[in-house]
């Protein structure tokens, strides 16, 4: 039964930092699910895209969407890309050994993050 609060917590706690920051809460959901849950890379991001599936955002995208900050146009359009790209990179990722998906993984989010903390503006 513990398992059962420890997930619901874990997608309290991405839900408040994917409002806040605007991520689609992979991201952090990813590392929960291999450190915190001990799944291994593939079973991480499997689970991760399905708890993303219906809810990814829909409250969250409303408080921005009343405040007048969101492109619907673009939205939509990088949704369609999104539905495409994903199918392709999921189906891919599937031949992809754990190990090697997971330092991908680890350096995308590196590289994204030192990007950010020098940006000067």
């Amino acid at each position: 039964m513990s398992s059962v609060w420890l997930a619901l917590a874990v997608g309290v706690l991405v839900g408040i930092i994917s409002g806040l920051v605007g991520i689609g809460g992979g991201v952090i959901m990813v590392p929960i699910f291999v450190y915190g849950f001990k799944m291994d890379q593939h079973m991480a991001q499997g689970t991760s895209l399905a708890a993303l599936l219906a809810p990814i955002g829909i409250f969250a995208f409303w408080e921005y969407y009343q405040a007048g900050n969101v492109n619907g146009k673009v939205a939509l359009l990088v949704a369609i890309g999104f539905a495409v790209g994903g199918y392709f990179g999921g189906n891919w990722a599937q031949h992809i050994s754990g190990i090697a998906l997971r330092k991908s993984f680890a350096v995308l989010l590196a590289l994204t993050a030192v990007k950010m903390f020098l940006q000067k503006e």
